[in-house]
């Protein structure tokens, strides 16, 4: 049976709070990992661990952050993402809404756009 986006947003909260140090009642669903939450790229290891140690799933590297993408020179000129490239970032992370990065797309920034809402999307594909 798959997990309620209640119950796989509560895990995440929990998780995310002991990672990042922060309070519970801080990870909301449109909070940013960065932004709101303080993430460092350091903390994105954590973050993934506790994800599949939480919800007993495996992260493939590149699932949740796509280097694959960001650092290929056919998807990225300069340090914006091409019209490509973010085809590619969707296909590669459906469960994380790029809308807002399709504004900037600046792969130095690309971080400060994912949400909790999306990692929880994201365990919820990967239990499902």
């Amino acid at each position: 049976m798959a997990m309620s986006n209640e119950e796989a947003f509560k895990k995440v909260q929990v998780e995310l709070s002991a990672a990042l140090g922060v309070d519970e009642e801080e990870v909301t669903p449109e909070a940013t990992l960065v932004g709101d939450l303080g993430a460092e790229s350091i903390d994105f290891l954590d973050i993934v661990f506790r994800l599949e140690k939480a919800f007993s799933i495996k992260v493939n590297q590149g699932e949740l952050f796509p280097e694959s993408v960001l650092n290929n020179p056919q998807f990225v000129q300069g340090d914006k993402v091409t019209d490509g490239g973010m085809a590619e970032l969707r296909k590669v992370l459906p469960y994380i809404d790029l809308d807002a990065f399709d504004k900037n797309r600046n792969k130095n920034e690309f971080p400060n756009f994912i949400k909790v809402s999306d990692l929880v999307a994201f365990v919820q594909s990967k239990t499902a």
